[in-house]
């Protein structure tokens, strides 16, 4: 079984910053791109970032500027740090594994919960 662990959700101000993290096995991360993804009540889940293993990313537009992904390899850990938060931000946040051939995640870890108050 392959399990993603998010961490580092929370509370927190408009105008505020967060970082979450994500581990995963290393036979998982070592080979495949990772990303974020966030689902809002009564939204669909999209998608925040990717980063491929070289370190090539892609953003959301809603997020541009704003949120960096990074990962570490070393530690088999992807990392989303999210600066001046909006309320719209509000979602759970959920880190995922692609598989080669594929655009849509095979693995996905527990998803945390990110509030942002106004």
């Amino acid at each position: 079984q392959v399990q993603l662990v998010e961490s580092g959700g929370g509370l927190v101000q408009a105008g505020g910053s967060l970082r979450l993290s994500c581990a995963a096995p290393r036979i998982i991360f070592r080979f495949n791109t990772m990303g974020w993804y966030r689902q809002a009540p009564g939204k669909q889940r999209e998608l925040v970032a990717t980063i491929t293993t070289g370190g090539s990313t892609n953003y959301a537009d809603s997020v541009k500027g704003r949120f960096t992904i990074s990962r570490d390899n070393a530690k088999n850990t992807v990392s989303l740090r999210m600066a001046s938060l909006k309320p719209e931000d509000t979602s759970v946040y959920y880190c995922a594994a692609y598989t080669s051939g594929t655009n849509w995640p095979s693995y996905w870890g527990q998803g945390t919960q990110v509030t942002v108050s106004s």
